[in-house]
């Protein structure tokens, strides 16, 4: 129904349903005088300051933070990052003209360490700790106070039921009080009602997965800043001491200090033992993959023996060392022109690159070696290596990769390898840029296949190879990664106080018994469910039958059996 108003004297009068329909429209063809905006106070640093805090610590705030926090990770998933493989990092910039120095510009080539990603990483943090705090200290108030008191009427709430006892109150009051504490309820009988609730573990398993979030991220940031990790090849008889100079390549965290954080121990490699799947659709799987080391710990610890297999490192004073690789390394003997011995059954380790262990690599010759005319030079061979070889008119690709036809193809130059010239080479690859190559009689590069014991003789008797046998090695990961035992408790307590914080109930019950007008005690349940719960009434009308149990309804009379109340069945719901 809508009120009239009039406007003046010859004026239509005008309905309050009007006004709503004219809207924004209407409030403009007021002619009452326009009242002037109050000047409201300024807000100053100290009310920005709180207005921005409390924007921080809001939890939509600190949802959007998260979200931010998975994209930012999605770059470093997809693109290169300058500390997991440098080489391609630089792959990438040389085939991206544009993209190249754009990403080097927005440090999405090292995402994890960007001053945009710590931005997002601090903030996150800082605010899920300003959302913790408060409603922590609310959570233990909650815990050190009392059921809040029953409403006056319990009828009004959502899962309810009534029926008249014999009993006393009090002695009704007792025995909802004992129920409820059995029920693991936290009770208390104030005046003449009892309240009790239920649930306050899912607080706790919110709080607990809020906090075990913030362990995770402070693990995460301290493993960051203070791991490291470094690989090595060894060839077996070969040793390794953890120091950075022994490493093939080495990376580590901003703050790590090599010189001191890296832990004191050595190991050998006695023999590297692989055996794999002969038949099947499985053939050249790996079956057994294991390496036999002997290593001490600190500087003068005793010898100890382990085997380390894919999965099972060696862990040594807060280190892990894994087995990662295993190849092949042809043993040469090289004689200059001469017949003088440059190079002794020197084993020369050699990457592979496939799963049969087809191996590549490069020869040098560095020292020593002297030509026909007496010069000095250096020698330099691309070695080809198949564990496995199918024979002539076949594939220049091993069939599998234990050593059941090993074959060595090389191909040889003279000149200057450039080892001299004050750049980093890749052990594994030739500098051609001062290199000669050896040509056979058709004037081609000089190249020839070898089986153990052969021997290969270079042109115009500029000296001889020597095919001498087979050495193994193994690759190995050395890796630390402090703070990862938090890492993974915090992940296990927010995945328990997630499932608490989704699965607790919270709910409160009150129980109030008083006496009647006609004398007779008048019993009162009432159930409310503080999150989304549907087993309040279940539960409300499992509570009432047992409390009926101990309080039922007086026997009824010749005279009482004409009234006309009636009492609720157990657990009904008004």
């Amino acid at each position: 129904m809508s009120t009239t108003s009039t406007t003046g004297p010859g004026k239509q009068p005008r309905t309050e349903g009007d006004d709503q329909d004219l809207g924004a429209a209407g409030s403009q063809l007021s002619t009452a005088p326009k009242e002037e905006a109050p000047n409201l106070p300024s807000l100053g640093v100290t009310g920005w300051a709180r207005w921005f805090w409390r924007q921080l610590t809001s939890m939509r705030v600190a949802l959007l933070l998260l979200l931010l926090l998975s994209l930012g990770a999605i770059p470093g998933s997809l693109i290169p990052q300058d500390g997991v493989d440098a080489v391609k990092v630089e792959e990438f910039r040389d085939n991206h003209d544009i993209l190249g120095p754009l990403y080097d510009k927005l440090g999405l080539f090292h995402v994890y360490s960007s001053v945009w990603f710590s931005a997002i990483y601090i903030l996150l943090f800082v605010s899920l700790i300003g959302c913790i705090v408060p409603r922590t200290w609310q959570f233990v108030g909650q815990l050190r106070g009392r059921p809040p008191r029953a409403p006056r009427r319990l009828d009004r709430l959502p899962a309810y039921t009534t029926w008249r006892t014999a009993a006393e109150p009090e002695e009704v009051r007792e025995a909802a009080l004992t129920l409820l504490k059995k029920r693991r309820f936290r009770a208390d009988a104030a005046v003449d009602a009892v309240s009790a609730e239920k649930g306050y573990l899912r607080e706790a398993g919110n709080l607990a997965f809020h906090i075990a979030l913030i362990v995770m991220l402070i693990a995460f940031a301290w493993g960051q800043l203070f791991k490291y990790e470094g690989n090595k090849l060894i060839l077996e008889g070969d040793g390794f001491s953890n120091t950075l100079t022994q490493y093939d390549d080495f990376k580590s965290g901003n703050l790590f200090d090599p010189d001191h954080d890296l832990a004191p121990f050595s190991f050998s490699l006695k023999n590297f033992h692989g055996t794999y799947e002969a038949t099947g659709p499985n053939r050249g799987t790996p079956r057994i993959y294991e390496a036999e080391v002997s290593y001490s710990e600190g500087a003068y610890g005793a010898q100890k023996t382990k085997t380390i297999e894919v999965n099972k490192p060696l862990e040594i004073d807060g280190s892990k060392v894994y087995l990662v690789s295993h190849g092949y390394a042809p043993i040469l003997t090289v004689k200059d022109a001469q017949g003088n011995v440059v190079m002794d059954k020197a084993a020369t380790a050699l990457l592979p690159l496939d799963a049969n262990v087809t191996s590549s690599g490069a020869v040098k010759v560095m020292d020593g070696y002297r030509n026909a005319e007496g010069e000095k030079e250096q020698l330099g061979f691309n070695a080809f290596f198949l564990p496995t070889y199918g024979g002539r008119g076949s594939t220049m690709l091993s069939t599998f990769p234990a050593l059941l036809n090993p074959m060595l193809a090389l191909s040889a130059y003279h000149g200057d390898l450039g080892v001299d010239a004050g750049f980093q080479q890749n052990v594994y690859q030739l500098d051609k840029s001062n290199l000669k190559e050896f040509k056979d009689s058709d004037g081609e590069l000089f190249k020839k296949q070898l089986k153990v014991g052969e021997t290969m003789t270079l042109p115009n008797g500029a000296g001889t190879v020597t095919f001498d046998g087979i050495q193994e090695w193994a690759g190995f990961q050395v890796t630390r990664q402090p703070a990862s035992g938090w890492a993974l408790g915090g992940a296990v307590v927010a995945i328990l106080g997630l499932a608490g914080s989704l699965f607790i109930q919270r709910r409160r019950v009150w129980v109030r018994a008083v006496r009647g007008a006609d004398g007779v005690t008048v019993v009162e349940m009432a159930g409310l469910g503080r999150s989304e719960s549907a087993k309040v009434p279940e539960e409300l009308g499992d509570l009432a039958g047992l409390l009926y149990d101990r309080a039922p309804e007086p026997a009824r009379t010749a005279d009482s059996a004409t009234d006309t109340h009636e009492v609720p069945a157990e657990g009904a719901e008004k």
